[in-house]
């Protein structure tokens, strides 16, 4: 076949079908507004009334599960099974999925299935895990739309380990597939795989946040060492820094390392230079494989994947307790596997000690560590817990069972997200908690709160804030956050500088007041919300339209035992356009630092522009500052702000860094002043058709409305009792 492109006949092709050519190349600064529109329903080809949830609760769990524990020992000839069991591959594709989760923004993990899509399913890490994916095919074929890939990925890593002998914590259901990769996760600006450009400096530390892996293209470190160079100590750093970044400590780092490991094995048994393409850069014909080794069979003995070659304990098919016997038993030194990567093997170990060779019968291998396993023997703290189980066998597959839970459902959001028969009864305290409520209001009820909070002293712009305060925490990544639990009111939250801790406790005491006044409990939750919406509510009728502002009870308070402070440390705001706050200047621009917030609590950009404007005028600024409040009437709820964003009859003078005056073109007075996140509504093409829509005169009352839809989006997000 001709594959060359001379002399083929030039035709008309007017679309713009390649991914390398993009409208933004020309402007690289552009804000990238699609990442609030991405999943949309015309990506997805289910039928728009289908539910996960509903159909996840008519799957045979047990038939499933006994289909993936059989597939485990069923080899398959294209892709044979080390020593007859894919166990290790089903693991280490369930820990890739859900690996990637970053504790920073909530991004990346399980809870998708996007290890079907570029980047990752092209990742160096990720080598030959298509191969995994295509096993899995005939129970996805089979189970159908009652299972998400997402979940058959942990299931199958679930049962792979239960297959071998090990009894898991628990499986949850409940992860919902995209269609497309994400378009909102930064997973580094490298352009090339493996490269070094992460660090600020030479210290792990400094690796750039929210990044949560050493290199472009690897879940957390090299396998070989810092930048390819054998290191355990050094490592060791690297390791802690990445793990404590998806929300692990010491103690579950170990178990983790030592629990991926006891089971399967690393490939390197070949030239990784003769390699075919990846998945995304193959041909048609390779349908979706990447990696295709030509060399030999290109498979089973032959297989090439990191690089490194060999078993990490002698019985890598079965659950046992070796791996902590070989790693601190045994002296090891640096060897070469035959792909080259540098790896560590056992020095004298006698023959009977040592693995069988995965397919050739017979045949026995050294056992290999990487550096990270290294790394678990030579770090004090690590090697202290490593023998810590190597003593105690039970206690570390107790440790192990809880960090792999957490590893493959952290990302899952709050236990009331969780489906099947197989969660766990146990509360956790990673999963937020929060108590449920046994009431119910009446909307006269609600009405008479309303009264009470509205007369309360408290002014409406110190209600409003309060509640956007309590509710902005949410995260639509991984369903942290939010105001149900209340936990605003509790440490570390109510001292964040972001939510103005003097203004805040005396808010908190006055609604409090109230509540002890009651003749029955209502939560703070509850209270703190309807407090913000019944404030709304006034400022939407002093614009001259009477709308009643939704509210739904059932949110619960949350207490201090319930909450791990320093995770929750993560969601401390240090900016807020909605607020119009800064904590101080940084790299990255206002505007986009909104636009990230706003992909994180689930808006759309025509969302986000009505909120802006209609927490402007209500003077939820932050600090009481008059930034963007582009009204004569502050507390009403109009669109003022728009009219005055979109008026010629003012210019836009820069004053100082973020800094604007609003100034008439005749008298060169200053009429207001402005940050960028104000004038980007303005200036960005597409935000201002936005802005211009609802400074319309006819689209006064849309504007109301459409506040007041995205107001209860945002209040109900981690609602998901609704």
């Amino acid at each position: 076949m001709n594959n060359s492109q001379t002399g083929k006949c030039p035709i008309m092709h007017g679309g713009n079908t390649s991914a390398n050519n993009f409208i933004s190349d020309w402007w690289p600064n552009a804000l990238n507004l699609d990442i609030l529109h991405q999943h949309d329903t015309k990506s997805n080809p289910l039928d728009p009334g289908f539910n996960y949830r509903e159909a996840f609760k008519k799957l045979d769990l047990e038939a499933l599960k006994n289909d993936l524990k059989k597939l485990m020992t069923e080899s398959q000839e294209w892709w044979p099974a080390d020593w007859g069991h894919y166990g290790g591959l089903m693991i280490r594709m369930a820990w890739h999925a859900a690996g990637t989760y970053r504790v920073s923004d909530g991004r990346g993990g399980s809870n998708t299935g996007n290890q079907r899509f570029a980047p990752l399913n092209s990742w160096p890490d990720n080598a030959n895990l298509d191969k995994a994916r295509r096993l899995l095919w005939p129970a996805k074929k089979k189970y159908g739309n009652n299972i998400s890939w997402a979940d058959l990925f942990i299931l199958a890593g679930n049962m792979a380990y239960e297959s071998m002998g090990f009894k898991t914590f628990g499986f949850a259901g409940g992860r919902e597939d995209i269609w497309h990769p994400e378009k909102d996760i930064n997973w580094g600006t490298e352009k090339e795989w493996l490269g070094k450009a992460r660090y600020a400096d030479n210290t792990s530390e400094s690796l750039e946040n929210p990044l949560a892996a050493v290199q472009m293209g690897l879940i957390y470190v090299n396998p070989e060492g810092v930048d390819g160079n054998p290191d355990p100590l050094r490592t060791a750093k690297d390791v802690r820094e990445t793990f404590k970044r998806m929300a692990m400590n010491d103690e579950e780092t170990v178990a983790l390392t030592a629990g991926g490991h006891t089971i399967g094995k690393a490939h390197g048994n070949g030239d990784a230079s003769k390699l075919d393409p990846n998945p995304e850069g193959a041909d048609v014909h390779e349908q979706g494989f990447g990696w295709m080794n030509p060399d030999r069979k290109g498979n089973a003995e032959d297989t090439v994947t990191s690089g490194l070659e060999g078993a990490w304990t002698s019985t890598p098919n079965k659950w046992n307790h070796s791996y902590f016997h070989l790693l601190l038993n045994h002296e090891w030194e640096l060897k070469k596997s035959p792909a080259g990567a540098w790896q560590w093997e056992p020095v004298n170990m006698k023959e009977e000690d040592k693995p069988f060779d995965a397919h050739i019968p017979g045949v026995r291998r050294n056992p290999i560590m990487t550096d990270a396993d290294m790394a678990m023997k030579a770090d004090p703290a690590y090697r202290v817990i490593s023998e810590k189980f190597l003593k105690d066998p039970a206690y570390f597959e107790d440790v192990f069972a809880r960090a792999w839970f957490k590893l493959t459902h952290r990302d899952l959001g709050p236990k009331s997200r969780y489906l099947g028969a197989d969660v766990p009864a146990e509360d956790l305290i990673w999963q937020d908690p929060v108590p449920s409520v046994d009431y119910i209001l009446t909307e006269s009820e609600i009405e008479e709160l309303k009264a009470k909070l509205l007369n309360s002293g408290i002014s409406a712009s110190d209600l409003i804030c309060t509640a956007w305060d309590s509710a902005r925490t949410f995260r639509c990544s991984d369903y942290r956050g939010g105001a149900n639990g209340a936990r605003i009111r509790l440490h570390p939250q109510k001292d964040w500088e972001g939510n103005e801790p003097e203004r805040l406790k005396k808010v908190l005491n006055k609604i409090e007041e109230i509540q002890s006044g009651l003749s029955r409990k209502v939560s703070m939750a509850d209270l703190i919300v309807l407090a913000g919406t019944a404030a709304v509510e006034k400022a939407a009728q002093a614009a001259g339209v009477n709308i009643k502002v939704p509210f739904m009870p059932g949110r619960g308070d949350a207490s201090s035992e319930m909450t791990d402070a320093e995770s929750f440390q993560v969601l401390e705001p240090i900016h807020d356009g909605f607020r119009n706050w800064l904590k101080k200047n940084y790299s990255v621009k206002p505007e986009e630092l909104l636009l990230d917030k706003a992909q994180l609590l689930g808006l759309t950009a025509p969302e986000m522009t009505v909120l802006i404007g209609g927490m402007r005028v209500l003077g939820t600024n932050y600090g009481g500052t008059k930034h963007g409040v582009f009204t004569d009437k502050p507390g009403t709820l109009s669109n003022d702000f728009f009219v005055h964003l979109t008026d010629m009859k003012y210019s836009w003078v820069p004053v100082a860094e973020n800094m604007y005056n609003i100034v008439d073109r005749k008298t060169r007075e200053t009429k207001f002043t402005a940050t960028r996140a104000d004038l980007v509504f303005g200036s960005n093409s597409i935000l201002r058709s936005y802005a211009e829509m609802y400074a319309q005169d006819d689209n006064r009352e849309k504007f109301v409305k459409d506040f007041v839809k995205a107001w209860i989006k945002v209040m109900n997000a981690d609602r998901y009792d609704l």
